[in-house]
């Protein structure tokens, strides 16, 4: 079995885990707002997230001998130390009821925002669970105010979503828009869906709408899958303040899985290696998906079409993109807990910063904040800032397990 043990091999790991965890959501949001449907995409991607979890327990848990401290996938699968894999498997049901959270959430307060508000969530509660169950190994005078610049982000996101929502109003309150100004004159009397068919209705070529532009908002809303005109926003905060308490418990569940804290082993039944808790863990969050997004095919939450199994099947629009998704969140997750092992799972938290890879993905792929307020953009560069300074702050206080 390899084994992560030097800090500098955790930090790598750590920076690779950011790197893949800060992607995935911007593949998923981008398959939304393509219009598949998010009960298909989610059924995709939580295939390949589970084939992650199984290629890493066949490779990095099967090299190298065997030993009665740390024994190989395949050995510790027959042993009895089914009180961890609960824990492992508890993480899983966590971390699927949040990934399926912000899949909605971001769709009603956009990529940027949610990942800010769940990932602060998650160092706030979680890193300090983490910290106490790992014995105080990291340095709790660098860590903790690592972690207090994770809360001040969580204020400031909130600022960005309130912000960009007046933004927002304030360019769908004008029609017609000029797409290279954004600058348009007040149209009272038609909503957006009839502005669209007469668009549509007319002769002549289209221009392509300007990212930020009010023209570019609503055909959005057209093509899209979850719809979220009309709707009030609070839906989304709400989804995503669920999944940022979802998300704070599945590290120190999968903490608990690996190092028996709790000492619920028996005598002499070696702890769970990450590999195999990674697994277990990968189960039962592909069940929980699995379950939950059947269900949703014919019977969808938050408006969104109807559809069946057979529908889903035949639906190929994007799917590789779904699956790449799901690859890249499992590899992501792996590397997470393989850096958290080594180098104690508070400090590994520092992945949550995945909002600065999310942050650059919803500018460049989705026009995110373009044509926003100045008040926005420094609310916007303000939040980013403190979470450069934040995961800085926990990867310096990184310590060694022993």
């Amino acid at each position: 079995m390899y084994v992560v043990e030097s800090k500098g091999g955790a930090i790598v790991c750590m920076l690779l885990a950011l790197l893949f965890l800060g992607t995935w959501p911007a593949l998923i949001t981008l398959l939304e707002r393509r219009g598949r449907l998010p009960q298909h995409t989610y059924l995709d991607y939580t295939i390949t997230n589970l084939l992650a979890a199984v290629i890493i327990a066949l490779t990095f848990g099967q090299i190298g001998d065997s030993t009665v401290e740390r024994p190989n996938f395949f050995t510790q699968l027959s042993q009895d130390n089914w009180s961890s894999v609960l824990f492992a498997m508890a993480g899983g049901v966590v971390l699927s009821l949040g990934n399926l959270s912000t899949q909605y959430a971001w769709a009603f307060v956009g990529l940027s925002v949610v990942e800010v508000i769940s990932s602060s969530m998650t160092v706030v509660i979680g890193t300090t669970l983490n910290y106490f169950l790992d014995g105080k190994i990291n340095k709790a005078e660098i860590l903790f105010p690592g972690v207090g610049c994770f809360l001040v982000a969580v204020c400031l996101a909130s600022a960005v979503h309130s912000s960009n929502a007046a933004d927002y109003k304030a360019k769908l309150s004008s029609w017609p828009i000029d797409n290279e100004t954004g600058k348009g004159t007040v149209l009272p009397s038609a909503s957006e869906e009839a502005v669209l068919k007469d668009r549509e209705n007319a002769g002549g070529p289209i221009r392509k709408a300007k990212a930020g532009t009010a023209t570019f908002l609503i055909e959005l809303e057209k093509r899209r899958s979850i719809k979220v005109f009309g709707k009030s926003m609070f839906i989304g905060l709400t989804l995503t303040f669920f999944a940022g308490v979802c998300f704070s418990l599945f590290s120190p569940a999968f903490n608990l899985a690996t190092n028996d804290q709790w000492h619920t082993l028996k005598q002499g039944v070696p702890k769970l290696v990450v590999y195999t808790a990674f697994f277990y863990f990968s189960v039962s969050c592909f069940v929980i998906a699995l379950v939950l997004n059947i269900s949703f095919l014919y019977h969808p939450a938050l408006g969104v079409s109807k559809s069946s199994f057979k529908a889903y099947l035949k639906d190929w629009n994007g799917r590789g993109w779904a699956f790449l998704a799901g690859f890249l969140c499992g590899f992501g997750n792996g590397l997470q807990f393989m850096g958290g092992q080594a180098a104690g799972y508070a400090a590994a938290d520092a992945v949550q910063a995945l909002p600065l890879v999310s942050t650059f993905w919803g500018v460049v792929l989705f026009g995110e904040y373009r044509r926003s307020s100045q008040r926005t953009y420094i609310l916007l560069f303000s939040m980013l800032f403190m979470f450069i300074a934040a995961v800085g702050i926990l990867m310096a206080s990184s310590g060694h397990r022993k």
